[in-house]
């Protein structure tokens, strides 16, 4: 099969395609032929030797990605949910090793759900990482209720732009942060309040809000305690909950949190519903092929894609 192998960290033409053999399937996995693969910035961060790629570096080959959705082919012998012919998606190994930059990806059975009938692959691999993100920060975390106002850093992004539809879906008023570029796209997500970050700061037009959602970092997250109120929370997804930043929403009654998300066949179920009852959709700006697997690095790295970008496979 082919697979996009990591040769050494650095630049996304350090991703070569090669053929090696179809990886072997413990018990407990299914075998996919991969139909469309998400890229993330994670995985921009985990090629370039950042993020991941430390505890992935010891692997031969090392292949990164963790986005799939494809068709199942075999299933080991403890296998239970899934059969050959099943369209599954998920989003595997993470944090670990996916190997998911490849034709064939064997995966975790308790990774996987089926991929709703209603929507392509490439929508579906979108709905992975950057979704479960959302979902479990949210729901999970957050403990998302009815009327509480949510602030998203990086609105239009792709964890962003699933956190708003969640968001909305719990009955919540969320507030985001993106450009001008983005704002129909925004409203037609459901988002009820924009912030342009090029020409306004969200600490003079926001405050109060029960969740501070953050997905740029530590700056951010300093800026964002003045914006929630006494016995709110900030979680970020970049670190950015640092000790300085802690302390100071400690002195001011909010709660603070990092988070990574983690693998979850029963969290892809519950956003499989959402997508196939037209709920939640999952954006997807760019499509490259597999092939042009170094292109699509370059588009993530840009930091300013609308969505998602995805792969396609044969």
């Amino acid at each position: 099969m082919k697979a996009a192998v990591l040769q050494e960290p650095g630049a996304p033409e350090n991703l070569i395609i090669q053929e090696i053999a179809e990886p072997k399937l413990q018990d407990t996995e299914v075998l996919i032929k991969v139909k469309a693969i998400s890229i993330n910035p994670v995985d921009v961060k985990t090629r370039s030797g950042k993020a991941l790629y430390g505890q992935l570096k010891t692997e031969n080959p090392v292949i990164i990605g963790w986005d799939i959705s494809g068709e199942v082919t075999a299933v080991g012998k403890e296998v239970k949910q899934f059969k050959p012919g099943d369209a599954v998606f998920g989003m595997v190994n993470f944090p670990g090793h996916g190997k998911a930059y490849a034709e064939y990806v064997a995966a975790p059975e308790s990774h996987l759900a089926i991929k709703p009938a209603n929507i392509s692959h490439q929508e579906a691999a979108a709905a992975t990482l950057a979704a479960l993100t959302a979902w479990q920060v949210l729901v999970h975390l957050a403990e998302i209720k009815a009327g509480q106002k949510v602030f998203i850093q990086a609105a239009a992004g792709g964890v962003g732009h699933f956190a708003i539809q969640i968001a909305k879906h719990f009955g919540a008023y969320t507030i985001g942060t993106a450009s001008a570029a983005n704002t129909s796209f925004l409203r037609e997500i459901g988002l009820d309040e924009q912030i342009d970050y090029t020409k306004e700061d969200f600490t003079e037009k926001v405050q109060e809000v029960d969740l501070f959602f953050d997905t740029l970092g530590a700056e951010s997250v300093a800026k964002g305690i003045s914006v929630v109120k006494k016995g709110g929370q900030i979680i970020s997804i970049l670190g950015g909950c640092n000790e300085e930043n802690n302390k100071k929403a400690e002195a001011a009654g909010i709660k603070t949190q990092n988070y990574l998300v983690q693998s979850s066949g029963a969290d892809m179920a519950q956003l499989a519903h959402l997508l196939e009852t037209n709920q939640v959709k999952a954006h997807v700006s760019q499509e490259f092929s597999f092939e042009e697997i170094a292109a699509s690095h370059h588009q993530v790295e840009t930091g300013k894609t609308r969505g998602k970008v995805v792969l396609t496979l044969p």
